[in-house]
């Protein structure tokens, strides 16, 4: 079992639910990404989604576009990111996963690109625009290497499809909550059950539900019913206003502390 494998078996342990929680890489720099990512776990970061940037993010919204951008200006390639990760690694447990496109690994070269992040230390991938009829370029390495496919499911995902992508994940499953581009809406709660209630009846995976999950309220009742949840705009936003600003760590740190606590104590404000 990996590390993501572990930290959800230690949640379900203790009855906790996981903050999984996404960053642009190299937004506002590597250099400041280097001191978020530990800051993010102290905190009570469960798991880390570690954003690639590419330069058309078709899935994402505008926060999510626009730190892309700044990070490509800034020279942050998926080669520097690795790197990033390997450094940081012998400091930290934390499940880490590379969020991408898979133009930067087909340029990077799938076979080296899975070598090199089993090496840095990364735990899985998801692969925004790698659907299940073509994934198999890139899990034919990833999958013998032990990096978990952290595959996506969404409201209009039908049922034999879902079963097809269910019999094949790995590490957990994420559950695209609003029919769009991350950071626009958030979850219709009711629907949000309905559709975990028929996930659960196929798979004993982990169920994580992200997009449009920004303040504790929101966590709390997404985590309800499933297994965690995912931030991503809203901390790419803060971290982006706050990139000028010396406290910008404690900052943040305070913010992720927020959303735990509304995982962890259900009547906390």
């Amino acid at each position: 079992m990996n590390r993501i494998g572990s930290r959800f078996q230690a949640l379900r342990e203790r009855g906790d639910k996981a903050l999984v929680l996404y960053l642009t890489a190299g937004d506002p720099s590597l250099g400041k990404t280097a001191e978020i990512i530990p800051a993010l776990e102290d905190s009570g970061a469960d798991l880390l989604e570690i954003g690639v940037p590419f330069s058309d993010p078709t899935a994402d919204g505008p926060i999510i576009q626009a730190a892309s951008r700044r990070a490509l200006a800034n020279g942050t390639t998926l080669k520097a990111i690795l790197d990033l990760i390997a450094r940081l690694r012998p400091r930290t447990e934390i499940p880490l996963v590379l969020f991408s496109y898979y133009n930067p690994i087909w340029i990077y070269g799938p076979e080296r690109f899975t070598q090199d992040a089993k090496a840095a230390g990364v735990d899985g991938v998801l692969v925004v625009d790698l659907p299940l009829e073509e994934a198999g370029e890139l899990r034919r390495y990833t999958d013998p290497a032990g990096l978990d496919f952290i595959s996506l499911v969404a409201p209009t995902t039908g049922a034999e499809r879902l079963g097809e992508i269910a019999a094949r994940a790995r590490g957990f499953l994420y559950y695209i909550s609003i029919v769009g581009i991350t950071g626009t809406a958030g979850p219709e709660l009711a629907s949000l059950r309905s559709a975990v209630a028929r996930i659960r009846k196929i798979t004993g995976l982990p169920l994580v539900v992200g997009f449009g999950l920004s303040n504790p309220e929101q966590v709390r009742a997404a985590a309800a019913s499933t297994d965690g949840v995912v931030v991503g705009s809203a901390l790419v936003q803060r971290i982006h206003e706050l990139r000028q600003r010396e406290d910008l760590i404690r900052r943040v740190s305070v913010y992720v502390r927020r959303l735990k606590r509304a995982l962890k104590d259900p009547d906390h404000p």
